[in-house]
């Protein structure tokens, strides 16, 4: 069927998938194909999708009622021609197109819970690919993916898409029947790679290597004997974030470190040196779900692992309660985005990871501190502590227009950060002046001055406060930034301070979009004019008929129906001792 996987390939395949499940998808009753934790203990990651959902959760549910808007139909209808076409574009011309009638009775298919996912490859193969050296490249590149699928009242129109897959393509596929752990199994063979295909019971199995297919086979008949994912403490450790929802999805990192390493043949002793050197192994798994609560889809997720010193977790920061951006959310704020990284735990994580490389690497990092030092005047160390890692942007226009954007980056001294500023600029500051405790800048983007003249163009306008630098296209956004009240607008600060209040105190990152202020019209036509604009400008066919392609879908859209449905999305992350969590919603 669809799975003659290669890892560059799966995760396209995974995201086409999922859209046209949440797109497409009709009420079902879900079966599940198999317990995720009786997969073997060796699963690098598994996508598990639980099934369409029920009749009340969709008709409920904002995204899926946007979906079936009547007002969305015509928007729908270019989107599914679009895909169709993109579908066919790699296919021979004399093969049978699909056609939207086909694409919706296939889609059908997702209305039954499937199971995604790989194995790493085995220690002993990997031992045989490691003493190969320069031969390597002989031993076949490992593919652990398998696929199972809930075919319960889907055995016709499975079959039916699996002759379809079979005869696309622009070779003919060989086929052989075996027999794989006791189940009557067919062999398909194309130059592009091997499928193991088997359908028996309520389940479909495939896999793109036999053992892992005999596998897979005996997780399904239960029958296996080896040890389970279920008992692999990253999995155990992951287990809150894997209950209920539509989707689940879980990656052991580690695993996936070797599994990312053994795609390729043999690794560059370089490449696993530095995955060493960042202590990779200290993180332990991503795991997380989506949940389909009322009118809010809402994703939980974390990356779980040792999150103490002196590993690759240092690259996030603590977090804070009291953002310095925060203060300047107004009532006209139609999006806000702020994220904390700890820069002194990413320079220290690197410095490490290139000190630990190969024989030079200690001197090249000498060379880097030192030419870093000459052109900054300070130890590269000290000029990353001047940051406080804070970086944020706000927007107002109801038309996303970008001269109303502004960018904020936290400091933690206004004097070190105007002398860096300064250096780092230099020949770019058209002209600076102070106003009370605030420096104004303007700073050219596309040339600086010399000793024969100035050359100066593209300019910017930057603020430097005590506790920020400040970023805007005009001067007049800048400065109405900049002198606003300090205090944010009562009634929207009480509604992000009750979304935040759901999370830990400390965050290092919290975003919040208001769909309700946006002017849908008028964005429509701003979008509508840019993808025209570039349609025409664009320097290749290809680049023109997909700016046009979007241009004629957005003239398809009815602005109305999006406020109709989307009202606020919302996020947040933070760190604790367990690791990175990160929790999003939109209603």
């Amino acid at each position: 069927m669809w799975i003659v996987m290669r890892p560059a390939r799966l995760a396209c395949t995974l995201s086409l998938t999922l859209l046209l499940a949440l797109a497409l998808a009709v009420p079902a009753c879900p079966q599940s194909p198999v317990d995720p934790a009786q997969l073997p203990g060796h699963t690098s990651f598994y996508l598990f999708w639980h099934g369409a959902p029920s009749g009340e959760i969709r008709k409920n549910n904002s995204l899926y009622a946007l979906w079936d808007d009547p007002d969305f139909a015509a928007a729908r209808t270019a989107w599914l021609d679009s895909f169709l076409n993109e579908a066919q574009s790699a296919k021979a011309s004399d093969k049978p197109k699909l056609s939207r009638e086909e694409l919706a009775q296939y889609a059908a298919l997702l209305d039954n819970a499937f199971v995604v996912g790989a194995i790493r490859e085995p220690e002993a193969l990997a031992a045989k690919r490691a003493a190969a050296g320069a031969n390597a490249k002989d031993i076949p590149a490992w593919n652990g993916t398998f696929f199972i699928y809930d075919r319960t009242g889907k055995e016709e129109l499975l079959s039916k898409a699996a002759l379809r897959m079979q005869s696309e393509g622009t070779d003919i596929p060989k086929l052989s029947n075996l027999t794989v752990a006791g189940v009557s199994a067919l062999k398909i063979e194309r130059k592009s790679g091997v499928t193991y295909w088997a359908e028996f019971g309520k389940n479909a199995v495939a896999a793109s290597d036999e053992s892992v297919f005999g596998q897979i086979v005996q997780v399904v008949n239960a029958k296996s004997s080896g040890p389970t994912l279920g008992r692999v403490p990253s999995y155990v450790e992951a287990k809150p974030l894997l209950a209920g929802g539509v989707l689940e999805f879980f990656a052991a990192v580690p695993n996936l470190k070797e599994f990312a390493l053994d795609q390729n043949g043999s690794a560059p002793p370089s490449s696993k040196m530095f995955l060493d050197a960042i202590k990779l192994d200290a993180v332990h798994c991503i795991a997380g779900h989506v949940v389909l609560d009322g009118a809010k889809t809402h994703v939980e997720g974390a990356l779980l692992g040792d999150a103490a010193a002196g590993s690759l977790f240092d690259i996030w920061a603590g977090g804070t309660a009291n953002p310095a951006s925060l203060a300047y959310v107004s009532a006209d704020t139609i999006y806000y985005s702020e994220s904390q990284f700890n820069l002194p735990g990413i320079y220290q994580t690197l410095r490490r990871a290139f000190l630990q490389g190969p024989n030079n690497s200690a001197q090249l990092v000498s060379v880097v501190e030192s030419a870093a030092q000459t052109r900054l005047g300070m130890q590269l160390a000290d000029a990353l502590a001047i940051p406080t890692g804070e970086m944020a942007w706000l927007q107002t226009s109801p038309t996303f227009d970008d001269s109303q954007k502004a960018y904020l980056l936290g400091i933690a001294d206004k004097a070190s950060a105007l002398k860096l500023t300064r250096t780092l600029l230099g020949d770019r500051i058209s002209s600076e002046k102070s106003e009370g405790n605030v420096t104004y800048m303007k700073v050219s983007l596309g040339g600086g001055q010399s000793s024969t003249g100035i050359a100066q163009w593209n300019f910017y306008h930057v603020a430097v406060t005590p506790s920020l630098i400040i970023g805007a296209a005009k001067t007049d956004t800048l400065r109405r930034y900049v002198n606003q009240t300090a205090t944010p607008d009562a009634a929207l600060a009480k509604n992000i301070a009750a979304v935040r209040a759901k999370y830990p105190e400390k965050l290092n990152g919290f975003s919040y979009f208001d769909f309700q202020k946006v002017d849908w019209p008028g964005l429509q036509a701003k979008w509508i004019a840019e993808a025209q604009k570039a349609a025409e400008k664009a320097k290749s066919n290809d680049a023109a008929k997909t700016d046009k392609k979007f241009a004629d879908w957005l003239t398809g859209v009815k602005p109305e129906v999006f406020p109709r449905h989307l009202h606020t999305m919302a996020g947040a992350s933070w760190k604790d001792a367990k690791g990175v969590h990160f929790d999003e919603w939109l209603e």
